[in-house]
C-alpha cells in the first residue's frame, strides 16, 4: 500500500481521537486549580495526584493539585463558596466529616454548603500499630485497652472525621475506652504512628497497604480481606459489624453554573473509569464508586444517618 494511501486511511481515526480529547476537555486553555484540603501524602492528596496526571497525559486537561490544610478539611470548605465559580477552582470533599464537623457550633460551614459534583472512592477503616508495637494482633491490642482503660491512644485524621468516629466505634463494639489523638491528616500521623508516640492508629487501609512492613495492620473493616494482606482479617471475623469508612469527592461553589458542574462531575468520572488508574488504586486499598452529581442528594441522604448515629454514640450529638 503506498503511503499516500495509508496516510488517508489514518487520517480519520486522527481526526476522531484528537476531537475525543478536545470534547474531553472541560476547560481548554485554562488550568484546574484543584485544592486538596489536607497535608500531602494522605489519601486525597495521592488520589488528586494520579487524576491530575490522568487529566494532563489523556486529556490536555491541565490541572494543578495545591494542598491547604487546615482544622480537619473545615479550612477549604468554609470558603468554598468564595472561589471562582467559572469551573477553574474545585475543591476535594470527604463523608462523614462534611456531615460530622457542623455539629461543632465554631464551625464555619453547613453541610448544605458543600455542593459535591462528584464522589469517586471510599476507603475502608483499618486499625494499626507500629511493626515494633508489642501488640501481634488485635486480641492483645483490645486486652491491653481494657486492661488500661483511658490510657491507650489511636491517631487518625483529623476531629469529626471517619477516623474519629471509627474510634468510637471501637469503644462501643469492643468495650473498651481508647483516646483518640487527632493530626492534620493521614500524612502527619505517619511518623508518630511507626515511632510510637501513639499506640496505634484508626487510618485507612491504603495507608495500611503503603507502609506495609513499617506498620502491623490488626483488622480491616472490608466485606472480605484484601490480597495485599492475605493475613489481616476482617472486623467482620473478629465478630464486630462493621464495614465502613471515608468516601472522597470533588465539589465546586454553588454559583457554579449547573451545565458546568455536570461537565465537570462528567469529566471526574472519565478519569475515575480510566483502567490503569483504576488498577493502581483498586491494588492500594481504594474501592472505586461512581456516584455524579445527580445521585449525590439521595447519596447524602443514605449516608447522614449513620454518621449521625456515630456522633450520638460518641457523644457528640444529643
Amino acid at each position: 500500500m503506498k503511503i499516500s494511501r495509508l496516510i488517508s486511511l489514518l487520517i480519520p481515526f486522527i481526526f476522531v481521537s484528537a476531537s475525543f480529547h478536545t470534547l474531553a476537555q472541560p476547560l481548554p486553555d485554562k488550568t484546574i486549580q484543584y485544592i486538596i484540603p489536607f497535608p500531602a501524602a494522605g489519601e486525597s492528596d495521592l488520589v488528586a495526584r494520579l487524576q491530575s496526571d490522568v487529566s494532563a497525559k489523556k486529556y490536555n486537561q491541565p490541572m494543578m493539585v495545591i494542598n491547604r490544610a487546615g482544622a480537619g478539611g473545615a479550612l477549604v470548605w468554609s470558603q468554598l463558596n468564595t472561589y471562582a465559580a467559572d469551573g477553574t477552582i474545585v475543591a476535594g470533599v470527604n463523608i462523614p466529616h462534611i456531615i460530622l464537623q457542623p455539629l461543632e457550633p465554631s464551625t464555619q460551614y453547613k453541610t448544605d454548603d458543600i455542593n459535591a459534583i462528584y464522589y469517586y472512592h471510599f476507603t475502608p477503616d483499618a486499625l494499626m500499630v507500629s511493626a515494633d508495637s508489642p501488640y501481634k494482633s488485635y486480641q492483645e491490642f483490645i486486652a491491653a485497652a481494657k486492661k488500661n482503660p483511658g490510657k491507650m491512644t489511636l491517631a487518625g485524621s483529623a476531629q469529626f472525621s471517619a477516623n474519629h468516629m471509627a474510634t468510637e466505634r471501637l469503644n462501643k463494639l469492643a468495650g473498651v475506652n481508647v483516646q483518640y489523638i487527632p493530626f492534620k491528616g493521614t500524612g502527619d500521623l505517619i511518623s508518630s504512628l511507626i515511632g510510637m508516640h501513639v499506640d496505634g492508629a484508626m487510618g485507612y487501609l491504603p495507608l495500611a497497604i503503603q507502609q506495609k512492613g513499617k506498620v502491623r495492620t490488626l483488622a480491616v473493616a472490608t466485606e472480605k480481606r484484601h490480597p495485599a494482606l492475605p493475613d489481616v482479617p476482617t472486623f467482620k471475623e473478629l465478630g464486630l459489624n462493621w464495614v465502613d469508612g471515608a468516601y472522597r469527592g470533588v465539589a465546586m461553589p454553588k454559583a457554579t453554573p449547573k451545565a458546568l458542574q455536570q461537565k465537570m462531575s462528567d469529566y471526574f468520572a472519565l478519569l475515575n473509569a480510566d483502567a490503569d488508574n483504576k488498577k493502581r488504586l483498586e491494588e492500594a486499598g481504594f474501592v472505586l464508586v461512581d456516584i455524579p452529581i445527580n445521585k449525590i442528594p439521595a447519596f447524602m441522604k443514605e449516608k447522614t444517618p449513620g454518621a449521625l448515629e456515630d456522633a450520638r454514640n460518641a457523644g457528640l450529638l444529643k
